[in-house]
């Protein structure tokens, strides 16, 4: 990876904060993406500490809100002409009632809407390096959601149903996102991390929240759950492989409505809407 130019969101704690060490200590030029400031900071410096790696940059933005999202995006082209990787790792799951600084139900906006303006606008700066991946972290969660996508679903209640139809819009997405590319050069695919204990549900209400709780001795550490974030942006075996979903760095079925390719482009329409001009 020495060379390399990768993005990872969410790199402030957990599997993102993994992800980006391990890609650092391959030898890559790694570009943290966090809302907080201290704590993508305090990231960035223990990365270095333990990579050894001075190549480690911060960039801000809370993905509740597009239009900082629309800054990230151009401050990274700022500085990189060409990336090689972006690991669309960020997530959020919210309760009923939480709004976005759009309006959007908030576990759509961050986990959905925003990765997928971020990933538009950087298309370009990832076609340019010839052989980019796309990394998304979804979640066997989807294997929940039905895909009722149309306008209202950026006002949802939340809660569990609303995650479980982002972790859906992840996949449809990439698999979408994977036909336009065909010929580019691009690759993208996404992936189930595990069960793991991150702080995804922290300060949140509910049954699923509790359960989450009760649950958390026995979920994997973020050390475990990075491992298919990490090989799908850095191992020579998945070069070339595209429009996959993943689970323990080996390629599985999706559930079958993420195969429904009218649903897919359904999508991409709604979502190039919803983040017009935000």
């Amino acid at each position: 990876m020495i060379g390399k130019i990768c993005v990872v969101t969410g790199a402030s704690s957990g599997i993102g904060r993994v992800t980006a060490l391990e890609l650092a200590r391959k030898g890559a030029t790694v570009v943290l993406i966090g809302r907080s400031r201290e704590r993508t900071e305090a990231s960035r410096a223990a990365i270095i500490a333990q990579s050894g790696n001075q190549q480690v940059e911060c960039i801000l933005a809370d993905f509740s809100a597009l239009a900082t999202v629309r800054a990230a995006a151009a401050e990274l082209l700022g500085r990189y002409p060409r990336l090689d990787v972006l690991v669309n790792n960020a997530g959020v799951y919210a309760e009923g009632g939480q709004r976005s600084a759009d309006g959007y139900e908030l576990t759509f906006a961050v986990n959905h809407l925003a990765p997928f303006l971020l990933t538009n606008l950087l298309l370009d700066a990832l076609k340019a390096a010839g052989a980019a991946r796309v990394v998304s972290v979804s979640s066997v969660a989807h294997t929940s959601a039905r895909g009722a996508f149309d306008e209202r679903v950026g006002l949802t209640s939340g809660g569990f149903w609303a995650y479980g139809e982002s972790k859906l819009a992840n996949i449809l997405f990439t698999y979408e996102l994977a036909r336009r590319l065909e010929g580019s050069g691009v690759t993208a695919n996404c992936l189930h991390p595990g069960v793991v204990r991150t702080n995804l549900a922290v300060g949140s209400k509910g049954l699923f929240t509790f359960f989450f709780g009760l649950m958390r001795p026995l979920m994997i550490s973020p050390e475990q759950g990075a491992q298919t974030s990490i090989y799908l942006a850095s191992s020579p075996e998945v070069a070339g492989v595209s429009g996959s979903y993943f689970t323990n760095c080996q390629a599985h079925a999706s559930s079958p409505v993420s195969h429904d390719r009218a649903l897919q482009a359904r999508l991409w329409a709604l979502s190039e809407r919803l983040v017009a001009g935000r």
